[in-house]
Order: structure tokens, then C-alpha cells, then sequence
């Protein structure tokens, strides 16, 4: 395999899946991390591209490897790319969002500590940017007029 003299971004995928309590509460699938960076903290369900993968594959794997949910449909909201973003090094993640309408049930899995479905106006402290990508998330499903 050829390797670059210049060191090379890392690239992830991070997923914002939103949902609504009974009552029409908006919500979104959060994960605690179980290991460093941020280990404890809570954030979207993402992780590491694979080599052989597409981003929306990596994103709908992460998703259902950390949360045991699986979807069929993901839309693309943007790349996020803060030098320091992520502690461990340059790492661009690019995030995708959908909502589902049904009741969630997550299970913890992989990496992830836990899982819990918060409500937006009652969101803890997120590791890395995952409030900025939240927010790119409403805007992109706005946008497409998803959300209502």
C-alpha cells in the first residue's frame, strides 16, 4: 500500500437521528462513549470509515453497530472539519441525518456505553462538535422540508 511522506486526514461519519416523544417533542439518538476521547460524554452515533466502505454505508453501520437501529434512508448534511475537533488528531467527519416516526429502541453496542433518546431542549454537554451538527442536521431536514 502506498503511504503519503505528509500526514493525511482521518475521516469519520457521525449520524443525527431525531425523533418525537408521544407528546411531539422532538428528540435525537444520543450515545455515551465508553472509551477516550470524551469517554462518558454524550454524542451522535458515528466512527471510523472503513478502507473498502462509502460514507452512507459507514454511517448507516456505525449507527446500527452502536445502537442496534437500522434505517433506510440517510441524507447528507455536510462535512465538519475543525483542525480540533477531535483530540486524537485532524479528523473531518462528514454527518448524516434522518428522522424516524416510529418508537426508538436502542441498545448499547460496540464502543458505546449507552444509548438514550433526549429530548432537544434537554441536551447534556456533547463531545467533539456534535452540537454544531445537530444543528447543520435541522437546517439540512428544514431544508428539504423534512421537518415539521
Amino acid at each position: 500500500m502506498y503511504q503519503y511522506k505528509y500526514p493525511r486526514p482521518m475521516v469519520c461519519v457521525d449520524v443525527a437521528l431525531f425523533g418525537k416523544t408521544d407528546a411531539g417533542q422532538r428528540t435525537v439518538l444520543l450515545i455515551q462513549r465508553g472509551k477516550p476521547p470524551f469517554e462518558g460524554r454524550w454524542a451522535l452515533p458515528g466512527g471510523f470509515v472503513e478502507m473498502d466502505e462509502d460514507l452512507q454505508t459507514a454511517a448507516a453501520r456505525e449507527l446500527a453497530e452502536e445502537t442496534q437501529v437500522r434505517v433506510n434512508e440517510l441524507l447528507q448534511v455536510g462535512a465538519f472539519g475543525d483542525p480540533k475537533r477531535d483530540p486524537r488528531g485532524r479528523n473531518i467527519s462528514v454527518a448524516y441525518t434522518a428522522i424516524i416516526e416510529t418508537p426508538l429502541s436502542p441498545y448499547a453496542g460496540d464502543d458505546a456505553k449507552a444509548t438514550r433518546v433526549f429530548p432537544l431542549d434537554e441536551l447534556p454537554p456533547l463531545a467533539f462538535d456534535h452540537d454544531t451538527i445537530i444543528k447543520s442536521a435541522i437546517n439540512t431536514l428544514k431544508l428539504h422540508q423534512k421537518w415539521g
